[in-house]
């Protein structure tokens, strides 16, 4: 028999490739932070000697879920500026509390308290855009989770970087200090088209080209944004960026509300990704991304929640669901956006959007073991006649048990192995009293 570190058996595996597939009574055999194999039970156990087994009898392991764009220090504004058109959110109360409260210090204690929020829900792997990125990936290496941070660039001062060349010089070197990081990657992380002005736009798809690095960005988010960009420059912001030579296979468009027929086709001959928000578009009024039209178009859609003082959580679960029906009621159609590919959406879409495929999205040896475990034993799942959709359409958040990342055991039976919630708790409830008084 061969040894290796760890074997989880399983009732259901939906490993996301091939499509469709699932896998009953099966395990999944790890070894160096690698599925080695996926197997039936019995032959897993007639092949393996592992050094630790995990028995999971009601619960589905699926692909760790991406959440391919987020702002996660801003966990700590969850619930300040709420029921307010976006331009209005972000003048008058987020960018000013930004203002007032982000440091180094605000940005790690925000990142910890999402990570403990993104594991719990199982989320393995978070495309970050905000200031101190090189903050955000020392908290996430520290607790484990696959990131790819953020380089922000914004025209205007924050506490991260007072101008374009500071904010490309900061990024660069961020990206040089962990480029040797297995759990971090980069993406350039322009702001918006309405933030950022052409020459560094054109800087960024210099170094991204030379890099080799994803460009993450809002875009086409509301009609506003595209109107004022009509009656300013007589184009729309999609336009704008073909003329700079940023569609291209690295452009990860976020949001993406507001698109039409041409623009579509124009994405699927670049190869560009769209990045679906479904919660924070809706709650911010934002619009509807029109997500079967793109995927029929053959353009890749990963899934993300925004940040959590927009959503207000960042529950991958809640978003899928969300897509899988919204996608339905926009397209009139009930098959839009079945059970597999919201999972695949939320899986492999993103990893394909981050340049992550060969290493996460879906459950195939030779990949990182990032898995989620999903127990559909209790009252809210059963009946399960069919375990995809019952993830999809009925499973929580609360009902994730065990997270994996790169083999490594984060989340056992609903506990963070890697973090401190109370005293993330505590800390959290100090930045409240602290932002509170200002509010």
């Amino acid at each position: 028999m061969q040894t290796i570190e760890t074997l989880i058996h399983a009732r259901w595996v939906i490993p996301v490739e091939p499509t469709e597939t699932i896998l009953e009574n099966h395990a999944i055999a790890i070894h160096d932070g690698r599925i080695l194999n996926i197997l039936p039970s019995a032959q897993a156990s007639a092949t393996y000697q592992a050094e630790t087994t995990h028995q999971l009898d009601e619960q589905a392991l699926i692909p760790g879920l991406v959440n391919s764009h987020t702002h996660a220090a801003m966990s700590l504004l969850r619930g300040l500026a709420d029921d307010l058109p976006l331009m209005e959110w972000l003048n008058e109360h987020i960018w000013p509390a930004e203002r007032e409260w982000v440091s180094s210090e605000f940005v790690h204690d925000g990142v910890q308290l999402a990570v403990a929020e993104m594991l719990r829900s199982g989320t393995t792997c978070f495309n970050d855009m905000y200031f101190f990125p090189d903050i955000t990936a020392h908290a996430a290496s520290a607790a484990g989770i696959r990131a790819v941070v953020g380089l922000i660039v914004i025209d205007f001062p924050t506490a991260w970087a007072a101008d374009a060349d500071e904010y490309l010089h900061k990024g660069i070197e961020v990206h040089d200090r962990f480029r040797s990081n297995p759990l971090i990657s980069c993406a350039f992380a322009p702001h918006a088209p309405y933030t950022v002005s052409d020459e560094p736009l054109e800087r960024i798809r210099t170094w991204a080209d030379e890099l080799d690095l994803p460009i993450h960005i809002h875009l086409h988010e509301t009609e506003s944004e595209v109107t004022a960009a009509l009656e300013k420059e007589g184009r729309r912001p999609l336009q704008r960026l073909a003329e700079l030579g940023l569609l291209s296979p690295r452009l990860v468009a976020v949001h993406m509300t507001r698109l039409e027929a041409e623009e579509i086709e124009q994405l699927a001959t670049c190869g560009g990704h769209v990045v679906h928000c479904p919660e924070s578009n809706l709650k911010l009024a934002s619009g509807f991304c029109p997500v079967q039209k793109l995927l029929d178009a053959g353009i890749n859609v990963a899934l993300g929640t925004d940040g959590a003082a927009s959503n207000n959580d960042l529950d991958m679960l809640g978003e899928m669901r969300s897509a899988a029906l919204l996608a339905k009621a926009v397209a009139g159609q009930p098959g839009a956006i079945p059970a597999g590919t919201a999972l695949r959406m939320a899986t492999l879409g993103g990893a394909r959007a981050l340049g992550l495929e060969e290493q996460i999205g879906s459950l195939v040896p030779g990949k990182a073991a990032d898995i989620v475990a999903i127990d559909l034993g209790g009252i809210e799942t059963r009946p399960v006649y069919h375990p995809l959709s019952q993830l999809v359409y009925a499973a929580g958040r609360e009902h994730v048990t065990d997270v994996w990342v790169a083999g490594r055991h984060l989340l056992k039976e609903r506990t963070l192995t890697t973090l401190d919630e109370q005293a993330i708790l505590d800390r959290t409830a100090q930045w409240q009293s602290r932002i509170c008084i200002n509010a």
